[in-house]
């Protein structure tokens, strides 16, 4: 499963650094309908130090039969020399997404349709201090507008958007918030898109407050662990993830702690938290998770995948119970599109609590 050897470049003609690949975009979704669009992606290294790790962009733009639509810009950037990381999101959305809400026993049957325009700005700069230990700053602004919560829930009842006991009528409105803090990040990963071995230790605080131009005032707390080693032989990589998430303070429902699918961007370090469980279908004040997947190389340049996780989400640190725990797991296969930098194209089939089973087409692996 390692990269093959790079031929020699012919005299005169300089090695290729960057690569560009287009992807298509497609999905379906029952509250969105059919979804299609197109993405892209550029890959490569600064200069032609091989001990630098590649850097990677990433820009995608889609939209549903429902009129939903969403275009984000993403990047991981390793500067010459890897002094500075620099690691961002910037993301518009206009959304539609079921709304459960607060706690860890959400009642499947209070589904509801939660529609609203997000725009996001996420992104962070951090220093060399020592080999592969970054330190920096974070910001991170969340502008949520056109909250409409259209429909009955699935028993029939009110939309729950709106009967929820846990949510404030403040937070049915438009919310912006803003966030600042440091961030420490031990990046050992020989390849951030895909790594076979290393380690990846990654702990921030944010503090949002008015000063900021932040409605809500609250304080973030996250660490991320990851380990990637071989094992058996270099063509089987077992990758494994704790991700916690905690909160103090006044915290609006779209920024609660959750478990789902779809939690990509730089927040979480482009990570997909428990494959198989619905965005934030469970969200509340406090989260921990565990995930670890199983990497096999196959043939030419296909490798298959099975994984399976766990987390939970509690309103205090005191309420976490292993009676609790939500699961999720399944299996796929990945495309090795560049070899040079493990750029993988991934199709995943989930299944996860209290959500309904699908496929799951990304670029890069999910942690």
């Amino acid at each position: 499963m390692r990269p093959a050897p790079r031929a020699p470049a012919a005299i005169g003609k300089p090695t290729k650094n960057i690569t560009i690949l287009p992807i298509p975009v497609l999905f379906y979704q029952a509250e969105t309908g059919l979804g299609y669009g197109l993405g892209g992606l550029l890959s490569g290294r600064f200069g032609q130090d091989t001990t630098v790790r590649s850097s990677n962009a990433r820009i995608q733009y889609w939209q549903t039969a429902k009129k939903q639509s969403l275009i984000q810009l993403v990047h991981t950037i390793y500067t010459p020399g890897e002094k500075f990381y620099l690691n961002g999101e910037i993301s518009g959305y206009d959304q539609l997404l079921y709304y459960y809400g607060k706690g860890n026993n959400s009642s499947t049957s209070d589904q509801s349709n939660v529609a609203y325009k997000l725009f996001i700005v996420n992104q962070r700069v951090q220093k060399a201090i020592a080999p592969k230990l970054f330190f920096g700053a974070q910001y991170r602004l969340t502008d949520m507008s056109q909250i409409q919560a259209e429909g009955a829930a699935d028993n029939g009842n009110t939309n729950y958007f709106y009967r929820d006991p846990r949510l404030s009528d403040r937070e049915r409105m438009g919310t912006t918030v803003s966030g600042l803090g440091p961030v420490i990040t031990l990046d050992t990963r020989d390849v951030a898109l895909a790594a076979f071995h290393g380690d990846l230790l990654d702990a921030s605080v944010m503090f949002n407050g008015k000063g900021l131009g932040s409605d809500y005032k609250f304080i973030r707390y996250q660490i991320d662990a990851r380990h990637y080693q071989p094992i058996f032989s270099d063509k089987t990589i077992l990758a494994m993830q704790f991700l916690g998430q905690f909160h103090t303070g006044d915290v609006p429902f779209r920024e609660l702690a959750g478990i789902g699918a779809n939690l990509g961007g730089t927040l979480y370090n482009n990570a997909n938290l428990l494959r198989g469980i619905y965005e934030q279908r469970y969200r509340d004040r406090q989260m921990m998770m565990f995930q670890a997947e199983l990497r096999q190389h196959l043939f030419w340049r296909i490798d298959g995948a099975a994984f399976a996780g766990v987390g939970e989400v509690a309103n205090g640190a005191k309420d976490f119970s292993l009676n609790q725990v939500r699961g999720a797991g399944g299996a796929g296969i990945r495309f090795n599109f560049i070899r040079r930098d493990r750029v993988n194209l991934r199709l995943d089939y989930a299944v996860g609590a209290g959500s309904q089973s699908g496929f799951l087409f990304a670029i890069g692996e999910a942690f």
